[in-house]
């Protein structure tokens, strides 16, 4: 939420002018100094004086909220722009605790009078030699080093008050969880299978990730002892809460165990398979309330973004290397009063076209003002991961803390395939292009047609190749008979090449200007926005549009 004064914005404003003064700057790492990884040793080396400073006491971009997707050149026709921002009718979309509406914005720009310009520079960056300087061979032992384990006990060293990543083995990804998704470690973090969301996090367009959550401890237990049917059927209850499913398909369970009539035929069986929606959970967590489409309090989410695999046979894979590795936890559930004057307060300051601020709470993040606390970590020089600065947390709070499109401030969750089938890792194979609950056709299929390429900017070409016609429309039957991961995966000649450009960034440390994996500049790309121009014309708009599945 924003909370400045007009005081504040000014003094911020100064400090804009400072930071611009120092952007080049010799870089001052917030990280360990510590021994670089072979793959890094590797890449090509960047002089202090051309990083990027690196602080948590300078801002260069008080609108660092907006991403670089919200300056995409859409000619009034081409609308990526639903995916974020969204209007909802409730009666045909069930409950939704969201409550922000702003689809709006893809009928008229909000900008603050700093946000009109696009300071996302790296954008604009020609990466064609760094890319050719990087041999496959390179970018490939780099990206399947383990960058993540040394994590946990960097941050104790450093005396770190935040989370500290307790996940072991996670850069092995798929191998690190069992196959109903369970970590083989028993801290409690559980792998779901969940479909992108279009389409910055399509591999194709130089990334790959995955999403763990965990609930706490009195989720999993009952009698104090840790129980596996427990904790998945309270998964369950919280994936038919986020969803506001009725009924939904389990793992078998016995109520027998647990003296609860989950089926709601008034009896209790052993090995039932299906539950219904319910007031409160089970196990020793059953005195907590479900509160509609809220995580519980104590919920944490873990996102890694990793750099896109290519197996030696060529295939698109999860590599162990991460780019970021992103964190929410659940600290207040909020009543239905406070949300709505939450959301109205957020309309207000929009309207009102005022810059955002948030509480910060030093190590342990960012309040999204929503009940979540939200921090991040990010490669160093070397390739390491460190903590974010305050400006590079900054841009994460954009997308997790009001936007109409989000259920309880997530995206991932309420993407998960609905059922049994879908804890497990991530995995796009065999994955149906599922349409939108409020949707008829395939979602990917009808985001090529909105957006008019394979990402915001429409400089994926290999995309365009594969799914469009010369004259610009979609291979609509080609799609519709493609999986998942045909549809978003990009060739290994592609992958290589991105992993390669997004090094660039991290070598400069530049991430303050653009985390985007460009190699040329995209053409669709506005510098300025002109609020007096609309972004889409009414007809090329479209609302209603709902992040959930029906699979």
């Amino acid at each position: 939420m924003k909370h400045e004064s007009q005081t504040g914005k000014a003094l911020l404003t100064i400090i804009l002018s400072a930071a611009m003064a120092l952007l080049y700057a010799c870089n001052s790492d917030n990280s360990d100094i510590s021994k670089p990884l072979a793959g890094a040793d590797l890449l090509p080396q960047v002089d202090e004086a051309k990083r990027v400073y690196v602080s948590d006491t300078l801002i260069t971009n008080l609108e660092a909220t907006v991403p670089p997707q919200c300056y995409t050149k859409t000619e009034a026709v081409h609308n990526p722009c639903y995916v974020c921002h969204q209007n909802y009718d409730n009666r045909s979309v069930n409950y939704r605790m969201n409550q922000l509406d702003d689809g709006g914005i893809q009928g008229e720009y909000m900008f603050s009078d700093i946000g009109v310009t696009n300071h996302w520079s790296n954008l604009f960056q020609n990466r064609q030699g760094w890319v050719d300087a990087i041999s496959d061979e390179t970018i490939l032992r780099y990206i399947n080093e383990d960058n993540y384990s040394e994590l946990p006990a960097k941050l104790e060293r450093n005396n770190w008050a935040g989370f500290v990543p307790d996940l072991e083995n996670y850069h092995l990804a798929a191998d690190a969880f069992d196959e109903k998704g369970l970590a083989l470690d028993g801290s409690g973090w559980v792998a779901f299978n969940y479909k992108p969301l279009p389409s910055t996090f399509w591999p194709t367009n130089g990334s790959t990730d995955d999403v763990v959550i965990r609930l706490p401890e009195h989720f999993r237990t009952l009698g104090g002892v840790y129980n596996e049917s427990v904790y998945l059927t309270n998964l369950s209850l919280l994936e038919l809460n986020i969803k506001s499913l009725d009924s939904i398909q389990v793992f078998p369970v016995s109520e027998n165990t647990l003296a609860q009539d989950l089926d709601g035929d008034q009896q209790f069986s052993d090995g039932i398979t299906h539950i219904r929606q319910r007031s409160h959970y089970v196990g020793d967590a059953s005195g907590v309330a479900l509160l509609a489409q809220q995580f519980p309090l104590g919920t944490q989410i873990m996102h890694s973004v990793r750099y896109v695999g290519v197996s030696e046979a060529g295939h698109i894979t999860v590599p162990a290397r991460m780019k970021e590795l992103r964190y929410m936890e659940k600290i207040r559930e909020l009543s239905n009063d406070e949300l709505s004057s939450r959301y109205d307060r957020e309309r207000k300051e929009k309207l009102q076209e005022e810059l955002p601020g948030f509480v910060d709470h030093d190590d342990r993040g960012f309040s999204n003002g929503m009940g979540w606390l939200v921090q991040g970590f990010i490669e160093d020089y070397e390739g390491e991961l460190r903590p974010q600065t305050f400006e590079e947390t900054l841009f994460c709070m954009g997308c997790h803390s009001a936007i109409g499109t989000t259920i309880d401030q997530t995206f991932s969750f309420a993407r998960k395939i609905t059922g049994p089938s879908g804890w497990g890792y991530i995995n796009l194979r065999g994955m149906r292009d599922a349409p939108s609950v409020t949707q008829i056709e395939g979602e990917i299929l009808q985001y090529l047609k909105m957006s008019g390429g394979g990402n915001e900017f429409r400089q994926n070409e290999e995309m365009r190749a594969k799914w469009f016609y010369p004259d610009g429309s979609v291979k609509t039957s080609q799609i519709k008979s493609a999986d998942v991961y045909d549809l978003i995966t990009p060739s290994a000649e592609r992958a290589l090449q991105l992993n390669k450009a997004y090094t660039h960034i991290v070598r400069h440390q530049s991430y303050i200007n653009g985390r985007d994996a460009v190699i040329t500049p995209p053409e669709n790309v506005l510098k300025e926005i002109d609020e007096s121009v609309a972004p889409l014309a009414a007809e090329n708009r479209l609302l209603n549009w709902d992040i959930r599945l029906n699979w």
